[in-house]
C-alpha cells in the first residue's frame, strides 16, 4: 500500500512538474536557511559540554559594584587558587589558567609561533583533554615540560615522534614535550596550542601575589556532596577579607561565587551581578529566525498545494466514487509532501556543504556537515519527514474533504473558507519577513552610527606591533633607528593597542576624592613619549608625558576629561592623584577616546608614565613614502634587533573596524535570512494570486466579454493582496519595534528607532508583492475569454 502511494506521488510530481519544481524550492530554501543556522546552534549550544566532570566545574567569578551599578566579571588574582583549594575542603581540584600569551618555539631550524596557556596540573583533571601520546598525570612535575596539540605538534616536528624532544621558547629556555593532546574540538572556548606548567610562569616573574589583581581565569572542581549555595555562601567574601588588611587598603565590598563554567560561554554577561544574558540572547534570536523561515517555507507549501485544489478536486471526486475513504486519501496527499520534503531535504543538504565555508567566515566558526555518519542521515530523514507531515497536512485534510458529488459538478463550495485560511497564512509570512527587512534597517543603521562616531584618535597611518622577544630589551635602539629611518614621523610605547582594554581598576584618587569615590573604576594607559602626538590624541590643556626629556615623568600622568571629573580637579595641571600605590604628577589632559567597544559609554582613563607596564608599540607611517616601503624599513629595523620573531603588524583602522564584526554577522544574516522569507513569501503570494485566477476565470471572462480593461482585471485580483500586506506591514511594525528596541538596550552608545524605518520597509514589501502580483495578474487578464467560457 505505502509504495502504490509513493508510486501515485511520483506520477503527480511528473505531471505537474511546474508545480512541483516551484514546491521544492521554496521547501529546500527554508530547509537550506533552518539547517545553517540549526549547525551554528549546536555548535552554541553544545560550547565546552563534553567534558567528562562539566556537572562538578565551576569557574570563580568576582561581583561588585561600579559606579552604583552591579557587575560580575570572571577574572580573578593568581594567588586565589592553590589558597581557596587549601582552605575550603568542597574543592577537589583546581586550575589557574591564562592564555594571553605567545612564545616563539624553535625546534632546530623550525621557528613558530604558539599561543600558549599556563595552567596547573588540575588542568588536565577537571578537563576532558584526550591525550594522543605521553602520560598526562605527571607531565607538569618539572617546570621546564610542554604539552602540545596534535596539529601544533606536527607543524613543529613534522613525522618525528614528539615525546623527549627539547625545544627552546623565546630563545631563553629548553623545554621537553610530555605529551601530545588531540586537536581542541570547534565546540570550546579554549583556544591554545600548548601548555606550560604554572610554575615555569612563576619562575619568569609572571606570577604576583596581589589580590587585587584580577588577571586570570580560575576553575575548580567540587566533590560530588558539595552543594553549591552552601558553597557560595562560605566563599563569598573570601577576596575581600584579605585585600580589606594594612593601613592603606581600598575598601572592598564584592564578592566571589562559582558559576558553572558549561553555561559561561552563553551566559557571559555580567550585568547586574549575575550571568542571565549574552550569547544566549542570539541564540533565542537565530532559534526564532531558523523556526519563522521554516514556518515560511511549509505556508508556502500549503499554499502552494491549496491553490492547485481546483484541479485535484475533480480526482477526489473520482477517487471517492469509486470507493476511496478519507484516511486513504489523506494517506495519499501525505505522501505527496513526504516525497517532496525528501526531494528538498536533498538539495537543501547541497546547498548548505556548498554555502558552509562562506557561513562559518560570517559567524567565525569551524561548522561542518559530515554525510557519511548514519546519524546525520537520520536526523535528515526524521527532519524530512517531520516537515513533510507539518507541511502537507493543512492540504491533505483540505482537499480529503471536497463532497465528491459537487466536485464533479464543478461545484466547490470551500472557496471562501479557502480563502481565509490561505489569506491569514501569506499575512503570517509577510508579517515575519517585514520583522526581518526592519530588523537589518536598524542593525545597519547602529553600525553606522557607531562607525561615525567621533574615536578621539587619528587612526591615519597608525600601526602597532607587540612587543615580543627582544623588542622590550632593545626598545630604544629600534626607537632611534625607526626615527631616524624616515619610514615614520613619531612612536610610542604603550600598555595596549589604542582599540584594545588590558587594564582597568579602583584605587585612583585625589586630594578632593570622597571614599564613595575610590570605587569608580578607570580604565589605565600608558606612554613613554609623543603618545599624543603619535596616536592623535587631542590635547585639551598641559603637555605630554615625556621620560625623554622630563626624567620625572616615569611618574607623571595624563588625565581624560571624563577622569578630571571623577577625581573633581579644577585646575588638574600640576595636581598629584595617588593610585597603584605611587603619586602620580598630572602634566597633561586630553579629550576621553574610545579603547574598548564603540557601543558602551566610555570610562574616565588615567594615562602614566612608563614606570607602568608596557606590552605595545605604536609608530605612524610617513604619509609622503609609499606604506609598502615604510613597513619593508621597518620590518628590516625590528629583524635586526629581534632576529628570531617574524615582524607583525596590524593597522589600528582594521582593528577597529574588526570590532564591529558580530554586529555586522547579526545584520548580514538578518539581511540575508530576510531576503530567503521574502522570496519564500513572494511565491506564496504567486501561489494565492494563481488560486484566486483559477477560482475566478469565467468571472473574469465575463467582464472582459462586458468591456473590462486590463488595468481593471489586474486591479480586481490585486486590491484585496495589497490589503493583505498593508495587515501585516501594521502586524509586524510594533513587533518590529519591541524586538529592536530589547536589542538596542545592549548598547550604551545607540541610535533612536525613526518612524521611517518603517515606512521603509512597508514600501519594499508593497512594491516586491505588486510585481508578484503584477505578473499573474496580468497573464490571468490576458487569457482569451473564449477558453474560458466554452464548457457554458
Amino acid at each position: 500500500m505505502i509504495k502504490n502511494y509513493f508510486k501515485t506521488a511520483w506520477r503527480n510530481l511528473l505531471k505537474n512538474k511546474a508545480f512541483s519544481i516551484i514546491n521544492i524550492i521554496g521547501l529546500a530554501i527554508g530547509m537550506t536557511g533552518a539547517l545553517l543556522i540549526a549547525l551554528w546552534l549546536q555548535n552554541m549550544l553544545t560550547m565546552d559540554r563534553y567534558h567528562e566532570k562539566g556537572d562538578r566545574l565551576y569557574i570563580i567569578s568576582n561581583r561588585d559594584t561600579d559606579q552604583g551599578k552591579l557587575w560580575a566579571w570572571v577574572s580573578t588574582p593568581k594567588i586565589l587558587g592553590p589558597s581557596i583549594s587549601t582552605d575550603f575542603p568542597e574543592i577537589e581540584n583546581y586550575s589557574r589558567y591564562d592564555d594571553y600569551n605567545f612564545f616563539l618555539t624553535t625546534f632546530k631550524e623550525q621557528k613558530i609561533i604558539s599561543r600558549t596557556a599556563f595552567v596547573d596540573s588540575g588542568f588536565f583533571q577537571l578537563f576532558t583533554m584526550p591525550v594522543l601520546k605521553g602520560d598526562i598525570n605527571q607531565v607538569f612535575d618539572d617546570p621546564y615540560s610542554i604539552v602540545l596539540t596534535e596539529s601544533y605538534a606536527k607543524s613543529l616536528f613534522g613525522d618525528e615522534d614528539p615525546i623527549g624532544k627539547i625545544i627552546r621558547i623565546d630563545s631563553v629556555d629548553q623545554v621537553a614535550v610530555k605529551a601530545v593532546l588531540k586537536d581542541l574540538p570547534a565546540n570550546t572556548q579554549f583556544k591554545f596550542q600548548s601548555l606550560l606548567p604554572w610554575s615555569y610562569a612563576r619562575k619568569i616573574g609572571y606570577v604576583d601575589d596581589n589580590w587585587s589583581n584580577n588577571s586570570i581565569f580560575t576553575f575548580i572542581l567540587l566533590k560530588k556532596d558539595a552543594m553549591l549555595e552552601a558553597f557560595n555562601q562560605k566563599i563569598k567574601k573570601y577576596i575581600s577579607d584579605h585585600v580589606n588588611t594594612g593601613d592603606n587598603y581600598i575598601k572592598n565590598t564584592g564578592e566571589i561565587f562559582a558559576f558553572p563554567f558549561r553555561d559561561m560561554y552563553l551566559y557571559n554577561k555580567g550585568e547586574g551581578g549575575n550571568y542571565t544574558s549574552g550569547r544566549i540572547d542570539l541564540v533565542r534570536l537565530f532559534s526564532y529566525i531558523g523556526f519563522f523561515i521554516l514556518a515560511v517555507a511549509c505556508i508556502n507549501f500549503m499554499n502552494l498545494s491549496t491553490a492547485k485544489s481546483e484541479k485535484r478536486a475533480k480526482e477526489v471526486g473520482v477517487r471517492k466514487v469509486v470507493g476511496a475513504n478519507k484516511k486513504s486519501l489523506i494517506f495519499q496527499f501525505l505522501t505527496e509532501s513526504i516525497l517532496i520534503s525528501l526531494v528538498s531535504v536533498i538539495i537543501a543538504l547541497f546547498i548548505v556543504q556548498l554555502s558552509l565555508s562562506s557561513f562559518n567566515e560570517l559567524v567565525e566558526k569551524n561548522l561542518s556537515l559530515s554525510v557519511f555518519e548514519p546519524q546525520t542521515w537520520a536526523f535528515v530523514l526524521l527532519f524530512a519527514l517531520l516537515i513533510g507531515i507539518l507541511s502537507g497536512i493543512y492540504p491533505a485534510f483540505f482537499l480529503s474533504s471536497f463532497n465528491p458529488i459537487k466536485t464533479l459538478k464543478g461545484k466547490i463550495n470551500a472557496t471562501r473558507k479557502g480563502f481565509s485560511v490561505r489569506s491569514i497564512l501569506v499575512v503570517i509570512q509577510f508579517s515575519i519577513a517585514i520583522i526581518l527587512i526592519i530588523s537589518t534597517l536598524i542593525v545597519y543603521q547602529q553600525i553606522q552610527h557607531t562607525k561615525n562616531r567621533s574615536r578621539g584618535y587619528d587612526d591615519n597611518g597608525l600601526v602597532y606591533t607587540q612587543m615580543k622577544g627582544s623588542i622590550e630589551k632593545n626598545y630604544n635602539l629600534i626607537r632611534s633607528e625607526l626615527l631616524a629611518s624616515n619610514a615614520i614621523t613619531s612612536i610610542s610605547k604603550n600598555m595596549s593597542p589604542i582599540t584594545d582594554l588590558y587594564s582597568s581598576g579602583w584605587g585612583f584618587t585625589s586630594a578632593y576624592s570622597s571614599e564613595e569615590d575610590k570605587k569608580t573604576q578607570y580604565n589605565r594607559f600608558s606612554t613613554d613619549a609623543d603618545g599624543i602626538k603619535n596616536l592623535g590624541l587631542i590635547l585639551v590643556e598641559g603637555r605630554d608625558i615625556d621620560v625623554y626629556t622630563y626624567p620625572t615623568d616615569s611618574l607623571a600622568v595624563l588625565l581624560t576629561e571624563s577622569a578630571v571629573k571623577k577625581l573633581h580637579l579644577e585646575n588638574p595641571i600640576g595636581e598629584t592623584i595617588d593610585g597603584d600605590g605611587e603619586k602620580r604628577k598630572v602634566v597633561g589632559v586630553v579629550k576621553d577616546f574610545i579603547i574598548n567597544s564603540p557601543y558602551s559609554n566610555i570610562d574616565p582613563m588615567v594615562i602614566m608614565g612608563p614606570k607602568s607596564w608596557a606590552t605595545t608599540i605604536h609608530y605612524r607611517l610617513n604619509p609622503d613614502r609609499p606604506i609598502d616601503q615604510n613597513l619593508k624599513t621597518i620590518e628590516n629595523v625590528f629583524k635586526k634587533f629581534n632576529p628570531d620573531y617574524p615582524f607583525e603588524y596590524e593597522f589600528i583602522d582594521k582593528t577597529y573596524q574588526s570590532k564591529f564584526s558580530e554586529t555586522q554577522a547579526i545584520g548580514t544574516l538578518s539581511m540575508l535570512f530576510a531576503g530567503l522569507t521574502i522570496f519564500i513569501s513572494c511565491l506564496g503570494l504567486l501561489a494565492l494570486i494563481a488560486y484566486i485566477a483559477e477560482t475566478r476565470t469565467k468571472e473574469i471572462a465575463v467582464r472582459k466579454v462586458l468591456g473590462a480593461s486590463m488595468q481593471q482585471i489586474t486591479s480586481l485580483l490585486s486590491t484585496d493582496f495589497i490589503k493583505l500586506v498593508i495587515l501585516s506591514i501594521l502586524i509586524a511594525s510594533p513587533i518590529a519595534w519591541w524586538a529592536m528596541d530589547n536589542w538596542l538596550k545592549d548598547f550604551s552608545y545607540r541610535i533612536d528607532i525613526k518612524w521611517y524605518y518603517f515606512v521603509i520597509a512597508g514600501v519594499m514589501a508593497i512594491l516586491i508583492s505588486l510585481a508578484t502580483i503584477s505578473f499573474q495578474s496580468i497573464k490571468a487578464a490576458l487569457a482569451n475569454p473564449v477558453k474560458s467560457l466554452r464548457n457554458e
